[in-house]
């Protein structure tokens, strides 16, 4: 039987590439002869798949979920799933999948992207997407380290420096008072950052005249504190109806906040973009959809200048990354939510470096000590800015002793969440 034509490799023609390229560096250039280039040893065949979680922080209730999908080259990537309150379904869900994807080449990210979420009797939902996401960051990670590259430049390059970092986690220790919050602002300008967001607004859906005023008051504080040019971002939660989400718009067009996120339930696009349209103050929202088709809705009304898509819920960075293109046709811009662990902020990264509509990139500053405390290269904040740590894949590892330091918590669904009143 004929030998493949090794040429037509795609792997190995990059390996000869990089090969030859070193070699022109060493001075094995034009008239000295040329090295001999070895076959490159890449992933063929994905031969485990490992499910890890670790504790969010001493006092919370909820995990980060990690996968770690093995080769047959020795090579592994790293994924996160983290799906608050959820672990055990999204758990089932991935070893489910594991059944499928033992054997397969893990340089088909796409085709197996779209098996598993094409090829199924149920698909879509925050458990299926979020293993599907988890499964396609591990698989980016394996082949950017095959390859020898940042997972960003498996998508077109850095097309950024850096990227613009907006604080989230920095309230503790503020009381929730006016003046507690105007104090912990203050310490995050100071810090560097250039943008923030908080939580103003709870309780049920219908709002009171005193709620709003004491939201309002939290708010006037912070801008106060914080001065004229600093970025403040107002999360609602979709914790009000639009009756009362359009009252607090209101109130809040004195503040020149940067957006509203999640004014209302996510679920209905086109109450979403009717809201956003009947506003002044700007609307952002996404966190809690799924992949393109969703996304496809809401943009489609042009009514939205900023989405929010979870890399671990969303359907990966193969996912955001065409979501993202998406946007772009309408102008859109995209600043990745991540309330999710180490892996999830490190993937964002690098999609934000990647994309040319990226606005800015959340990070719970809270967790920052333990993120580097379990990662082996720290995410580093310089003014307010950030880069992905250098390296081929993610650039990073996860420590196994740290993993083991922290083990995951148990909760009770419904009583362990935060929301109390609906």
């Amino acid at each position: 039987m004929a030998q493949p034509d090794k040429t037509l490799n795609p792997r190995h023609f990059l390996g000869a590439a990089i090969g030859a390229a070193a070699g022109s560096a060493m001075g094995l250039g034009s008239g000295k002869s040329a090295a001999v280039i070895p076959d490159m040893k890449t992933p063929r065949k994905i031969t485990d798949l490992k499910v890890m979680r670790m504790s969010v922080s001493p006092t919370a209730k909820n995990n980060w979920l990690f996968v770690k999908i093995e080769t047959d080259s020795g090579i592994y990537g790293l994924g996160e799933g983290s799906l608050q309150f959820k672990d055990d379904a999204l758990e089932a869900e991935l070893l489910a999948f594991k059944r499928f994807l033992i054997g397969k080449d893990p340089f088909r990210t796409d085709w197996i992207w779209t098996s598993l979420y094409r090829r199924v009797t149920w698909t879509g939902g925050a458990v299926t997407t979020s293993a599907i996401s988890a499964i396609d960051l591990a698989l980016c990670d394996i082949k950017g380290k095959a390859l020898g590259v940042p997972v960003y430049e498996l998508f077109g390059g850095a097309v950024h420096e850096k990227v613009p970092i907006y604080a989230n986690g920095w309230r503790d220790g503020s009381g929730g008072t006016p003046e507690g919050l105007a104090r912990k602002a203050k310490e995050v300008k100071a810090a560097g950052y250039t943008a923030l967001k908080f939580y103003p607004f709870g309780g049920p859906q219908v709002v009171t005249q005193e709620r709003i005023d004491k939201g309002i008051a939290q708010v006037a504080a912070v801008r106060e504190a914080v001065g004229p040019h600093m970025e403040i971002g107002i999360d609602i939660r979709a914790r009000l109806n639009i009756w009362s989400a359009r009252r607090v718009a209101q109130r809040l067009e004195p503040y020149d906040i940067a957006w509203m996120e999640e004014p209302i339930i996510y679920d209905n696009p086109e109450t979403m973009a009717e809201f956003a349209k009947s506003v002044r103050v700007p609307v952002a929202t996404g966190e809690q959809l799924f992949t393109r088709w969703q996304f496809r809705e809401l943009l489609e009304h042009n009514a939205l200048g900023i989405l929010q898509p979870d890399i671990c819920h969303a359907g990966g960075i193969s996912e955001l990354k065409k979501i993202a293109t998406m946007a772009e046709t309408y102008y859109v811009m995209i600043a990745p939510h991540n309330s999710n662990g180490p892996i999830s902020t490190i993937a964002s990264l690098h999609l934000d470096m990647c994309i040319h509509n990226s606005f800015m990139q959340e990070l719970l500053i809270k967790y920052l000590p333990r993120y580097n405390e379990v990662l082996t290269q720290p995410i580093v904040v310089e003014e307010g800015s950030c880069t992905p740590p250098a390296g081929p894949g993610w650039g990073v590892d996860l420590r196994d002793d740290v993993l083991a330091k922290y083990p995951p918590v148990n909760f009770t669904p419904v009583e362990s969440e935060p929301y109390r009143e609906f």
